[in-house]
This record gives structure tokens, C-alpha cells and sequence, in this order.
């Protein structure tokens, strides 16, 4: 009996350490000792803490619908708080919502941009001037073939009568993107060789316009000027505008002229151009409202050049070539007399040379001033005897708005 109660009261003496632990002071499920993801190591055990609070539900990195139990929300001691949702972004402009997105531009340098100086702080600033004119010429030598290696040097400018206070650049323009206005003289007079010269000027137009490159317009006159093909690079539909004219009625030149001026002077391009007028005509004005003063005037202030093909045949009418003659010479084009109708083609083949055989320089003249009048310039190959070279003879200086 005595042996039987002290084996009792050594297993109550054993019992009382177990019995005395609090069953909350072990570790739950989500903080026992074990790997967070597979390959993880254990985690150690925790520091006995006080039960931590309930967090709310929008402070829980987990999606709202999710609700957070007893264990979800006890977050172990080497785990970080999440951090708390950022806040909504501010509401786009409705008008911008749905702009597209483009690309900027690239920049184009001009002879008279300022570049900063500094870092990426400053300003970008262009600044162009007003007063920067640009003369196109064509060099030839005594037999008429084309001279395409002058140097500044060869050349003098004279701007009323003044050196230019500087020259911004000198190049020689053999490639550039054409903008042409044909116009072709539809009136009576010239009736009796209209097929032929209507022949000769498609084939002028197929071997001159590149596709994707040039751009012609077509326009047929008498007493009113008809634009039968608005600017293409489309050969084919360029004879069609040429091939729908028919000859009748009088002849309203210059205020043909005056037209197809101001539709190339508002044409948009990109980038640089030779820009000009190729004109078909006997000469003979007797229906227009303008003058051949005012004509030449527009295509100055167009800054455009005018190629001339008399279609007379005869010498009775000296008067019309005289008036061709002017419109070539003042806007530094040229005029071409063919002694048959059947060398129209060769002259149309000319042209189309010396479009692609001229330069250009570009001035800053002195004592400049934006009052809308004419100045007058001279060119010269001073250093090039034989060579002459064919210009305008001025131009019209901007007028302050």
C-alpha cells in the first residue's frame, strides 16, 4: 500500500508542469515552424507576444472581397507590413483622354537657328530672319551648255547696288522636288497646232515628273483659265488634263498667270523645291482683267520661275514674243523660239535640263527693310569670264503686317 502511494504521488508531481501551460501560448497553424514557400527555410520560433488586433479589411494587401480570419491576420515578427495601396491617380482631361500619340517631329536646322549654348536647362530657341533671300540661277557658257562646277568665289551678288552682308550658302540644286504649273494657250489663234503642241507636252511630262517625287498641275486658258488636273505625280492622269482641252475663244494670259502664281506660292512642301511655270502661249493677251506688270509681280512674290515656249510660226507677231520674252527674263527663266512646230518637243527636253542644272545662294542684304517693295539684284561670274549667268532681276521684300 505504501509502495502504491508514492508511485501516485510522483505521477501528480509530473502532471503539474504540463497542466500549468496555456493552451494560447503555443503556435497557431501560419506561425508554427514551417517553410513560407517551397524551399524556404523554417522560420524560428516566435517571441511570446501579446494577441495582436483585428486589421481592417482595406488595409490588407488582399483583394476587399477577401475576408481576413484569426490566423490570416497574425503577421510573423520576420515578416514586413505591406505597404499601404497608392493613392488613384488624378483624373485625365476628357479632351485628352483618346488624343493619339505621335511621334515628335523631327528638327529641322535652318541657315539662321541659335542653338543653347548650356545644358539641357535652356531654352530651345530658333530664330529666322526676314531678310534672308534666296536667288536661284543657272550657269551656261557661250555654246549654251550647262556650267555645274562654279564656286562662290566665281560669283558676284549685288543687292541695290550693295554686296549682301553676308551670304548664308552657295549650292549647287540638281535633285530637287519639282512644282510646276503647265499652262497651255487653248484660244483660236493658236488653233491650228494645238494637237501637236498637246503631243509634245505629254512627252515633256513623261520623262520629266518622278513618281513620288514631283508634282504638276495642269491648267488650259483662253478667255478663262480651266484647271483641268490638280497637282499628281500621276503621268496619266496628267495627259488627261492636257488631252480634254480644246482651242476657242480669246486669250486671257497674264490673268492665267496671276493664277496659277498664287496656287504655288500657298503650295505646302516639305523641305526645298523648284518651283515654276511652264507656259505655252503665242503672246497674244486680248481678255485679261490684269496686267503683264501685275502677272510678273505675282510670280516674283511666288518666287517661282517661268519657262516660255512661243508657239508662233511665223515673224508677224513680234509683239507676243516680246511679251514672253519679259516674263522669262524678270523671273530668271528662259524663253524658246522653235522655228518648226516640231521642235516644241526640244525646247520641252531643254527645260527639263535646267531644272535640274541650277544653284542657289542665299543673302542677307543690307539695309533691309519690310516695306513690301521692289529691290532690284544683279549676278555675275566675276571670276568665270565666258560664263552668264540667268536670274531674276529682283524681288519683292516682305511687308510688315
Amino acid at each position: 500500500m505504501e509502495k502504491l502511494a508514492y508511485t501516485l504521488l510522483a505521477a501528480l508531481i509530473l502532471a503539474i508542469p504540463s497542466a500549468a501551460q496555456n493552451p494560447q501560448d503555443l503556435p497557431t497553424a501560419p506561425s508554427a515552424a514551417q517553410p513560407r514557400f517551397p524551399g524556404a527555410p523554417a522560420q524560428p520560433p516566435q517571441a511570446q507576444s501579446p494577441k495582436p488586433q483585428a486589421t481592417p479589411v482595406q488595409d490588407l494587401p488582399a483583394p476587399p472581397a477577401a475576408t481576413p480570419t484569426a490566423s490570416t491576420a497574425q503577421i510573423p515578427a520576420t515578416q514586413t507590413t505591406p505597404a499601404k495601396p497608392k493613392a488613384a491617380p488624378t483624373p485625365m482631361d476628357p479632351s485628352s483622354a483618346f488624343a493619339p500619340v505621335t511621334a515628335a517631329p523631327p528638327r529641322v536646322q535652318h541657315p539662321n537657328q541659335v542653338e543653347p549654348e548650356t545644358g539641357g536647362d535652356a531654352e530651345y530657341r530658333i530664330g529666322v530672319d526676314v531678310d534672308l533671300v534666296a536667288m536661284i540661277f543657272t550657269a551656261v557658257d557661250k555654246k549654251g551648255h550647262y556650267i555645274k562646277d562654279l564656286k562662290r568665289e566665281d560669283v558676284r551678288l549685288l543687292d541695290e547696288g550693295k554686296p549682301p552682308q553676308r551670304i548664308e550658302a552657295f549650292e549647287s540644286e540638281t535633285g530637287l522636288p519639282l512644282r510646276v504649273g503647265l499652262l497651255i494657250d487653248a484660244s483660236n489663234s493658236i488653233r491650228d497646232r494645238f494637237r501637236f503642241e498637246q503631243d509634245a507636252a505629254v512627252e515633256f511630262l513623261n520623262q520629266t515628273v518622278r513618281r513620288g517625287n514631283d508634282q504638276v498641275f495642269v491648267v488650259g486658258f483662253d478667255s478663262l483659265s480651266d484647271l483641268t488636273q490638280d497637282f499628281t505625280d500621276d503621268t496619266n492622269m496628267l495627259a488627261r488634263g492636257v488631252r480634254v482641252l480644246r482651242p476657242g475663244g480669246g486669250t486671257a494670259l497674264f490673268d492665267a498667270v496671276i493664277q496659277a502664281s498664287d496656287k504655288l506660292a500657298h503650295t505646302q512642301v516639305k523641305g526645298p523645291s523648284r518651283k515654276a511655270i511652264i507656259l505655252l502661249s503665242d503672246g497674244d493677251d486680248n481678255q485679261s482683267r490684269h496686267t503683264r506688270a501685275e502677272a510678273i509681280e505675282a510670280a516674283l512674290r511666288a518666287d517661282l520661275i517661268i519657262f516660255v515656249i512661243s508657239t508662233n510660226v511665223s515673224d508677224s507677231d513680234r509683239k507676243g514674243d516680246k511679251v514672253l520674252q519679259q516674263f522669262a527674263e524678270q523671273t530668271g527663266g528662259r524663253v524658246f523660239f522653235p522655228l518648226r512646230i516640231e521642235e516644241v518637243s526640244n525646247s520641252f527636253a531643254e527645260i527639263q535640263d535646267e531644272l535640274r542644272s541650277q544653284y542657289v545662294v542665299a543673302y542677307k542684304p543690307q539695309n533691309f527693310e519690310e516695306d513690301g517693295r521692289y529691290r532690284p539684284v544683279t549676278l555675275d561670274a566675276v571670276g568665270r569670264p565666258g560664263v552668264k549667268l540667268r536670274a531674276r532681276k529682283g524681288y519683292y521684300a516682305p511687308k510688315r503686317k
